[in-house]
């Protein structure tokens, strides 16, 4: 029987359509649970490690992607009503808001890259180096949509990371410094809750000074 070209290219991406769902489904739950619209209430107070696992990604690897889907929740939330000029300013001495949202999801691209056993491409080191130097152009909407168009690619590539693989050995960056796979994947989850505690002081130090100066 004839194939018509369409089904011909339907089957050859079913791969593609195959992530193509799951990313979507991913992001269109994230934003209804960010915006406060899902059905079930008792469920939108528990955090996302509390919520049952996440579908298709191995047993191992779930405490990977509860923590980064977490962390995008959180960023979310605390980014509410966050003013773009605000961005850049620095509390004690210490990172901006727009640094850390462009770091956590930098280092998700990284150890992604590294995990599939890649070099860093010219792309890639561009924007390591512009991290954390001050541009007034980008808005907050530009940086959370970066943030979550990472998160959800690190977590399909869970998705098709091979458990048997884990503990096989990965190298980082041009020197190559030995770690494992499973040591890359972890350490983008504990590394972007990290940034994520550093983001919701320096968030809400700006915040609270902005209130007294108003009250003043």
């Amino acid at each position: 029987m004839k194939s018509f070209p369409l089904c011909k290219a339907l089957k050859q991406n079913s791969l593609f359509l195959s992530n193509l769902l799951l990313y979507n489904t991913f992001f269109s739950q994230f934003r209804l649970i960010s915006m406060g619209f899902m059905t079930n209430k008792k469920q939108q107070n528990l955090e996302v490690w509390m919520r049952g696992p996440i579908a298709d990604i191995p047993p191992l690897l779930q405490p990977v992607a509860h923590a980064l889907l977490q962390a995008q929740e959180e960023i979310h939330l605390c980014m509410i009503d966050f003013p773009k000029e605000k961005l850049w300013i620095k509390r004690f001495g210490l990172a901006s808001t727009a640094f850390h949202l462009q770091h956590i999801a930098g280092v998700l691209d990284r150890m992604a890259t590294y995990a599939r056993q890649e070099m860093l491409n010219e792309k890639q080191l561009q924007e390591l180096a512009q991290e954390g130097k001050e541009n007034t152009a980008i808005s907050v909407k530009e940086l959370l949509s970066k943030l979550d168009a990472q998160t959800m690619d690190f977590i399909l590539q869970l998705r098709h990371t091979d458990s048997r693989e884990l503990t096989a050995a990965r190298g980082i960056g041009r020197k190559q410094i030995p770690t494992t796979l499973i040591g890359l994947l972890f350490h983008a989850a504990e590394h972007t809750q990290r940034h994520v505690g550093q983001l919701l002081v320096t968030v809400k130090a700006i915040k609270n000074n902005e209130i007294i100066k108003n009250t003043d």
